[in-house]
């Protein structure tokens, strides 16, 4: 029966042409819309690390003196030198990490390249394990190593084939910022979007091509960069000169694995706090958050207000293409009521004429459902011409193509089923006459 009812759609479409294109091109022009808003608000409002980030939490203390407290206000969003180490070495998650963003200059063995700069983070050794980050050679460094201030450096895939042509690079030189360094692991493609573990340097950074031991860059005075915020007479340094202790400049991150350890590691910021408060270091009340990876991106609004208007706009252009769509769906309908008192006196049922209009109405969507994938394609073409640093990650994926389709057939099924009733209301013995 479907293939009947397909057949009489198919029939019915190419015998009004112009109605049916402008049926089309209504579905495909609010799909189009819609579609390429969507698709930006789904890449900027994905989770950059499934499966893992509801284990991974961002703690923040309160260090800071008495100048412009309230109850209310948010504790600072990085830590101090000292608070970070203290936390780190404490080792009350399952894994954290502390680090900072920087730059750094590179100088190849080979003659042929020109030294050059490269992002650089400077973390410690669980930022690898936590984040879950693929390696295509070697290893991350140890716990050990990053005591020892050691000289050694895990790489990007796109640094090795650069440097090395994407041969296995483990056990080399690298000389970064005038120092040898032994590289230990080669990572495979790994780019979380957003950028999740620091926002300062942008919350759609291009991903680091080096990654150094923190206490070897506090070592060596690498270059740092991202916000520092000081209070009382500390100074935020500079490029190579470490802020003051009463400046707040690194981010730590914890992964903890249940419940009951993240309101542990609740309680412990409280004690942690209080404990600096009795030597003196602290002058406020313990002021503390945990946020989960999500709730982080969520707090620090990541996703721009202007894509999330634009996603509501162009909802509303699709109503309005709907709008359209039932109107021009009613006037094909209510011509063909003469066939369809034919088919009632002829012992068709209401359901059987509601069906065979709702196939015809599918298949309008389906077309323009094709259409607005192609005009969605170009949409996300003219977002990847703008100059935010979120433009290039605008491309249709398997999920957002499949969304098309449904919404597409949906939405026009939706559209359809007031045309399609009311069609189905015309008296039989009526249309008899007429004709």
């Amino acid at each position: 029966m479907f293939q009947y009812y397909l057949d009489l759609a198919w029939r019915s479409l190419k015998r009004n042409k112009a109605l049916t294109a402008l049926m089309v091109l209504a579905i495909a022009l609010g799909i189009g819309a819609s579609i390429t808003t969507l698709t930006v608000l789904h890449v900027l409002s994905g989770d950059p690390l499934p499966g893992r980030s509801g284990e991974i939490y961002y703690p923040q203390i309160d260090p800071q003196d008495l100048r412009g407290m309230s109850p209310s206000k948010e504790p600072p969003s990085q830590l101090t030198l000292i608070d970070g180490m203290n936390l780190l070495r404490a080792a009350r998650a399952d894994r954290q990490a502390l680090m900072k963003g920087g730059e750094v200059p590179i100088q190849p063995e080979q003659s042929a390249l020109d030294p050059f700069y490269v992002d650089a983070r400077y973390t410690t050794a669980d930022f690898f394990a936590m984040f879950g980050t693929p390696f295509r050679f070697g290893h991350a460094w140890s716990a050990a190593d990053d005591e020892a201030k050691a000289r050694q450096v895990v790489i990007s895939r796109d640094l090795d084939e650069k440097l090395f042509g994407g041969a296995n690079s483990v056990g080399r030189t690298l000389r970064i910022s005038g120092t040898a360094f032994q590289i230990v692991g080669v990572l495979d493609h790994w780019q979380p979007n957003p950028h999740f573990y620091d926002l300062n340097t942008g919350s759609y950074a291009a991903g680091e091509q080096v990654f150094l031991p923190l206490q070897t860059m506090i070592d060596l005075h690498l270059s740092r960069d991202g916000s520092n915020d000081c209070w009382g007479n500390g100074g935020g340094g500079t490029d190579t000169l470490l802020p003051a202790d009463t400046c707040v400049w690194l981010q730590f991150w914890v992964q903890l694995d249940s419940p009951a350890k993240v309101e542990a590691y609740r309680q412990f910021l409280v004690h942690y706090s209080q404990e600096q408060k009795a030597l003196g270091r602290f002058q406020r009340p313990p002021n503390v958050r945990l946020r989960s990876l999500m709730q982080w991106l969520d707090y620090n609004g990541v996703v721009p207000d202007d894509v999330r208007l634009q996603t509501w706009l162009a909802f509303g252009f699709l109503a309005v293409c709907l709008v359209n769509t039932v109107g021009l769906m009613l006037a094909k309908f209510m011509r063909r009521a003469g066939e369809l008192g034919v088919r009632r006196a002829l012992g068709a049922s209401r359901r059987s004429l509601l069906a065979q209009l709702l196939v015809e109405a599918g298949v309008v969507g389906l077309v323009g459902g094709v259409g607005g994938a192609v005009l969605a394609l170009g949409g996300l073409w003219l977002v990847r011409q703008r100059s935010s640093d979120y433009a290039s990650l605008a491309h249709l994926d398997p999920s957002m193509l499949l969304t098309t389709f449904v919404l597409a057939l949906g939405a026009t099924l939706l559209a359809g089923l007031l045309p399609a009733w009311r069609a189905c209301q015309v008296a039989p013995a009526l249309q008899l006459k007429s004709h």
